[in-house]
């Protein structure tokens, strides 16, 4: 019990571990090296005229990317959220914060969460876990995004990383009851998000009928947060799981694939590291790509700046292979021609 009520220092370890070495999955892909854009050598159209708006949770992003889930809980934590929410509000992206069970159960870490007085326009996304927010009133998750001005809530959904968390929950029950009253209850939108293992296209089916309109697959091929886990494990029987499911889970590819077409808009999450990454995503399907890892990997080399710049760079990398795609929008990208080979061609659902 004493590490479920040591949030901080989990938070702590998150952060240190996930911008270093040694949490990737060891074997498991993407699955985006499968994906083939065909070339437009006739894109008749100037670079400047490729839109890369794109409309996400009720606001207009200057490009399909968002920064997904990073942290808070600890001072280190604010200083990356201040400084990556920083660099997406100037260049309009989107961004999420951490999990906020830390921010619940210990208030007096709110600050560490909050980014507003840095970035006071874009599209910021809340962060509950599944079985916190099953315990909470829809009042006590309101008055928890209120107080970093949050524009949806992301809920998340991560069997996998709790089973071999120490003092993690063991008990799933209710998640979809929870889903569908949050929607209900709640005035901001909902975005049901996995950690890292990604979303089945049945998993989909399931949580639009309780009435979520968003998903972040967060696939596996990036970080795995079981990996993060695995170097947390306290025991043997727990280091033992750990190993074992390091690279449990969907493709990333394989998930956005999984769940297009049913109506949902997809966040393409877990693994994405550049412009390429998220081209392909969205030509798979997905509204946006997000990238995580591979910023906070940025702002540890360059701080403020070193993040701004590898974003900047992300949103020109979209916006030249949308040109060479002949796709003067985003919604043009998801309709370009392609080829899928390898493992993903079997993951892509029947048309």
């Amino acid at each position: 019990m004493a590490d479920r009520l040591d949030i901080s220092q989990r938070k702590k370890d998150h952060l240190a571990l996930c911008s270093g070495p040694n949490v990737a999955f060891r074997e498991k892909t993407t699955g985006f090296e499968d994906v083939r854009l065909i070339h437009d050598a006739l894109p008749e159209m100037h670079f400047d005229e490729v839109d890369t708006t794109t409309s996400l949770l009720g606001k207009t992003l200057s490009a399909p990317v968002i920064v997904a889930a990073m942290t808070g809980g600890t001072d280190r934590a604010h200083k990356v959220n201040q400084d990556i929410a920083r660099a997406a509000d100037e260049l309009g992206l989107g961004f999420g914060v951490g999990s906020q069970r830390a921010m619940f159960e210990r208030p007096e870490t709110a600050w560490t969460f909050e980014v507003r007085d840095v970035a006071p326009n874009m599209l910021l996304l809340g962060n509950l876990g599944v079985q916190q927010a099953a315990t909470m009133s829809a009042q006590e998750i309101h008055d928890l995004l209120g107080k970093i001005g949050a524009d949806a809530l992301c809920i998340h959904l991560n069997p996998a990383m709790e089973i071999v968390q120490p003092g993690g929950d063991r008990d799933f029950r209710g998640g979809y009851e929870t889903l569908a009253r949050l929607v209900e209850e709640l005035s901001i939108p909902v975005v049901a998000k996995e950690t890292g293992c990604g979303l089945s296209r049945a998993v989909a089916k399931k949580i639009h009928d309780a009435g979520v309109r968003t998903v972040d697959v967060s696939g596996a091929g990036g970080t795995s947060w079981v990996a993060v886990e695995a170097h947390r494990a306290i025991n043997e029987e727990d280091k033992a799981l750990a190993n074992e499911l390091w690279d449990w889970g969907i493709p990333t590819a394989a998930s956005v694939a999984q769940c297009s077409g049913l109506g949902l808009d997809v966040i393409a999450t877990g693994g994405l590291k550049s412009g390429s990454d998220v081209v392909r995503a969205l030509a798979l399907g997905a509204t946006a790509g997000g990238i995580a890892a591979a910023v906070l990997k940025a702002h540890k080399a360059g701080g403020y700046e070193g993040a701004k710049a590898f974003l900047q760079q992300v949103m020109h990398s979209v916006q030249a292979q949308m040109l060479l795609t002949g796709s003067r929008t985003v919604a043009d990208l998801r309709k370009a021609p392609k080829i899928v080979t390898g493992e993903l061609a079997h993951w892509m659902p029947e048309a």
